[in-house]
């Protein structure tokens, strides 16, 4: 696996096609039976809007660093501007085509105890006029993109898919297909389509046996004229089939939570890793890494760069490989966690021989909020402060051992001459929720503090454990 190929999520242009929804969520607390019905009584305290469907694809696309666009159908109602407005928020080129006479498909849903009470839809099947409306912005677009990822939810959007996916390979473009029909040949033409099991199932596939499956997979696939497929398998895993290769990958998450999206993510991570430059191979390989990290979260759930490179870094400790979050794009990642409504703990430090205090003291920091920005003195910055023999390991290894911490998101260097070796203007750039500073100061002694204070933040000194030292390893390892 080419790790290295994980600093160029970037250089995926991946345009989703398909059937965009808003998901909403109305939570709220149940303690009685209404007396005009045998039902629960919600008062609702919270309400949340999230891109759905084929926009959830976009998102998680995003996500991940990718270039995407996003071309679907809705209607000239608030559900729709409220489905733009999120995607302007999460940096999607919004290519939505507006309709008149039919609603902006929305799902919403009834939270309590963090169970659904009741989901209520509201949709009216597209036709193949508006699907024509899709068809010909494809075309003007197209140009713009590499991949073109189709996301069907049979709500109609996609009722002119064969002529979409015949005018993307005519240009060149690599197609991958979320599938809902169970005729595979409506797909006629596409690099990669990803049904579940239980598509598959309805397309014809077999699953009596592993012999049988691998079979009626290729059947299918050379029966619909698609070059491969990629299977979820539930708590089996996937697997990636084509005429001549199959290859199989063990499921990554035990503990599922809600499967919700996760097919989206799948999906999302294949097109972005593929774009990447990645041996499709591996991409499924970290793609499956991505869905076990989605289904262990509640809802349609995205993953981040960061959020992989720790599951990656887990997972490779066998082989020996190790892959490193790259430092850049991770100020947009903070900023989304912001937008979901995490609280932001920073704090900084130098970290030079990681020991049991600093361990005890990150999982303190990252217990005073949902996400630990670490900022990390380069190596320049750390001789400059403690002298010509330090640092002991330079700033690479130095941020991998860090980030390989549970309690640690995100690892980002500082340390510049015209920034004093202070990390304060790091801290102006993060805008954190709660400053934390180990060790004896005063607020008023603590860099970025005044900026924290002055934006309605907090600025928190933890105490270090006793007898815990860089300085007291060094000068052990010497004695």
């Amino acid at each position: 696996m080419d790790l290295a190929l994980f600093k160029h999520l970037s250089n995926a242009r991946i345009l989703v096609v398909g059937d965009v929804m808003l998901d909403r969520y109305w939570h709220g607390d149940s303690g009685r039976i209404s007396p005009e019905a045998p039902v629960p009584i919600v008062k609702v305290s919270k309400f949340e809007d999230k891109a759905g469907g084929a926009a959830n694809v976009a998102k998680n696309i995003a996500r991940l660093d990718g270039k995407v666009g996003l071309l679907g159908l809705i209607g000239e109602d608030e559900s729709g501007q409220i489905l733009e407005n999120i995607l302007a928020d999460e940096r999607i080129d919004s290519q939505l085509v507006s309709v008149c006479d039919l609603p902006t498909i929305s799902k919403m849903r009834v939270i309590s105890r963090h169970q659904q009470v009741v989901r209520l839809d509201l949709e009216e099947m597209f036709t193949e006029q508006h699907s024509q409306l899709l068809l010909n912005r494809l075309e003007l677009v197209l140009d713009q993109y590499d991949f073109v990822l189709f996301s069907d939810y049979n709500k109609g959007s996609l009722s002119l898919i064969q002529q979409m996916i015949t005018m993307a390979k005519k240009a060149g473009k690599t197609v991958l297909i979320d599938p809902k029909s169970s005729d595979l040949n409506l797909y006629r033409g596409a690099d990669y389509i990803t049904p579940n099991l239980n598509e598959f199932k309805l397309a014809g596939g077999k699953t009596d046996s592993e012999e049988n499956l691998t079979d009626s997979a290729r059947q299918l696939i050379k029966d619909a004229g698609v070059a491969a497929m990629l299977l979820t398998r539930s708590e089996q895993g996937m697997s990636l089939i084509s005429a001549n290769e199959k290859h199989d990958f063990a499921a990554q998450q035990l503990e599922v939570s809600d499967v919700t999206g996760a097919g989206d993510t799948v999906i999302a991570t294949l097109a972005v890793m593929i774009g990447a430059g990645m041996k499709p191979k591996d991409a499924v390989e970290i793609a499956n890494l991505a869905a076990g990290i989605a289904v262990s979260k509640l809802g349609a759930a995205t993953v981040s760069p960061e959020e992989l490179s720790r599951k990656l870094g887990q997972y490779l400790q066998k082989t020996g490989e190790h892959y490193q979050t790259p430092f850049d794009d991770v100020l947009q990642h903070i900023e989304f966690a912001k937008q979901n409504g995490e609280t932001i703990v920073f704090t900084n430090g130098c970290f030079d021989i990681l020991h049991a205090g600093h361990v005890r003291y990150l999982a303190q920091a990252k217990a005073r909020g949902d996400r630990l920005v670490v900022g990390l003195n380069n190596d320049e910055s750390i001789t400059r402060l403690k002298g010509p023999e330090r640092p002991i390991n330079p700033l690479d290894e130095r941020a991998m051992v860090l980030s390989a911490l549970a309690s640690v998101d995100w690892v980002i260097p500082f340390g510049s001459l015209d920034e004093n070796d202070t990390p304060a203007k790091l801290i102006e750039q993060i805008s954190p929720d709660i400053l934390v500073k180990g060790g004896d100061y005063t607020v008023d002694q603590i860099a970025g503090a005044e900026h924290v204070l002055r934006h309605g933040g907090k600025v928190e000194v933890l105490e270090f454990l006793n007898g815990c030292s860089t300085s007291k390893v060094i000068s052990k390892i010497k004695a």
